[in-house]
């Protein structure tokens, strides 16, 4: 029996979960519920969620459960598991700790952002360094490459991709980001998404009712999403590449920014976000490419990699 396998060895229905791997899938249903956002009374099929998570049905139907005596999901004779409740932003289920592969996974990414592990690393290196096993680590790794965060070199070993090491190559990606997002606004195909616009508002003013209980993942998907929609609202491919790749870039150094990152930061955050949002709404590009010239150059003056 793998250590997977006898980690699905679980409790009673509606117990909380006792392993890495139920935690896990627990909190990555409840990601996909506030990311897909589907209507309360929709179906969620185990098969489908055991499918997009990759992992077999036996964990997911404990996860689910679990979820279910929460209050997130509920289940129904003959038509399985379905949406009560999509959850707060960064609310969590009740009842059991934060998965290890969460944990290792935002410590490898900050560490790597302070220059505590180097660019390529080994697999031996990482499971002596976190205090973790083969399996586990391996579930880290296909997550982080996954997010094309990593990737495996030639022979042995991985390599982290590129990231914003310094300060300066950090003043220099915003200086980047403004001439390249102020010019998306002024795109000859520029059109805004109105039902896109909308959800957009909706997840800032939901993170606006609770900044606190906001979590690093959550934040920096909210965060990156909105400047991505901009680039798309564009038309123009190249827009979106670029503010991805930028994105990419930022990942490792907002993860380690985090921790010491106060709500009020995020609340002003989201404050300067729906006025642009706004602005988009009302048709004033004008007046969005000066609030959006604002917000990325007061971001760029946020920063602190100290401990």
């Amino acid at each position: 029996m793998t250590e997977d396998e006898s980690a699905t060895i679980s409790t009673r229905e509606g117990d909380a979960p006792r392993s890495d791997l139920q935690a896990e899938i627990a909190g990555r249903i409840l990601a996909m519920l506030a990311e897909q956002r589907p209507e309360p009374g929709s179906r969620l099929p185990e098969q489908r969620v055991a499918k997009e998570l990759s992992v077999s049905r036996s964990p997911v139907r404990t996860a689910m459960r679990f979820l279910e005596a929460q209050g997130f999901l509920r289940s129904e004779k003959g038509r399985g598991f379905l949406v009560a409740r999509l959850p707060a932003p960064g609310e969590a289920a009740q009842d059991f700790p934060e998965s290890r592969l969460s944990i290792i996974h935002d410590r490898m990414l900050r560490d790597r952002a302070l220059g505590h592990i180097g660019h390529e690393v080994t697999e031996a290196e990482l499971a002596e360094r976190y205090g973790v096993s083969r399996a586990l680590l391996a579930r880290v790794l296909a997550r982080l490459t996954g997010e094309g965060l990593i990737e495996r070199l030639r022979g042995h070993g991985w390599g982290f991709v590129e990231m914003l090491e310094n300060d300066r190559a950090y003043e220099d990606s915003y200086e980047f980001r403004i001439v390249v997002e102020c010019g998306a606004l002024r795109a000859r195909h520029f059109a805004v998404d109105r039902a896109k616009l909308e959800t957009m508002r909706q997840q800032h003013e939901e993170i606006l009712a609770a900044p606190e209980q906001v979590t690093s993942e959550h934040w920096f998907q909210t965060n990156t999403a909105f400047h991505e929609m901009i680039a798309e609202f564009s038309g123009n491919r190249y827009f979106q590449q670029a503010i991805r790749h930028q994105n990419n870039l930022r990942r490792m150094r907002e993860y380690a920014e985090f921790t010491g990152m106060a709500s009020e930061r995020i609340v002003q955050s989201c404050r300067e976000h729906l006025a642009i949002i706004e602005a988009l709404g009302s048709g004033d590009l004008a007046w969005a490419e000066a609030l959006l010239r604002r917000h990325l150059t007061q971001a760029a003056d946020y920063t602190s990699l100290d401990e």
